[in-house]
């Protein structure tokens, strides 16, 4: 009986350990002015399943050399690291991983970068 007890305790404990999931939305921007010629920007990272291996495309829809894409997932992490890729190849080579940072709630962020440049602006919106 006393074993059983003990057994309900632990698993009780160990079930009030699990975080709530919340959405965020990412808008990742990476500015690839400095870049020539420029094709098939993506972004790879912890985010994907499963992680590092599918590269996310981004677009530049209005010319401007910067770069796009949102997306969306439900996550109770607190931190996810990704590069920015250029034909397959990733950014600062040899240099720390970006990071987004999250908070433990619902979320609408922004990350604007420029391509193999490490100093980087993470926004809410």
């Amino acid at each position: 009986m006393y074993k059983t007890i003990i057994m309900c305790l632990a698993l009780i404990s160990l079930a009030s350990c699990v975080q709530e999931e919340h959405l965020k939305t990412v808008t990742f921007k990476v500015d690839m002015t400095n870049i020539e010629p420029v094709s098939q920007v993506g972004v790879k990272g912890e985010f994907t399943n499963p992680p590092w291996k599918e590269i996310l495309p981004l677009t530049d829809t209005n010319n401007d050399g910067i770069y796009e894409l949102t997306v969306s997932q439900t996550t109770a992490v607190s931190t996810v690291e990704f590069k920015f890729v250029h034909n397959g190849v990733y950014e600062l080579s040899g240099k720390n991983n970006r990071a987004l940072h999250f908070e433990y709630k619902p979320e609408t962020l922004m990350y604007e970068g420029v391509f193999d440049n490490p100093d980087a602006k993470q926004t809410t919106k």
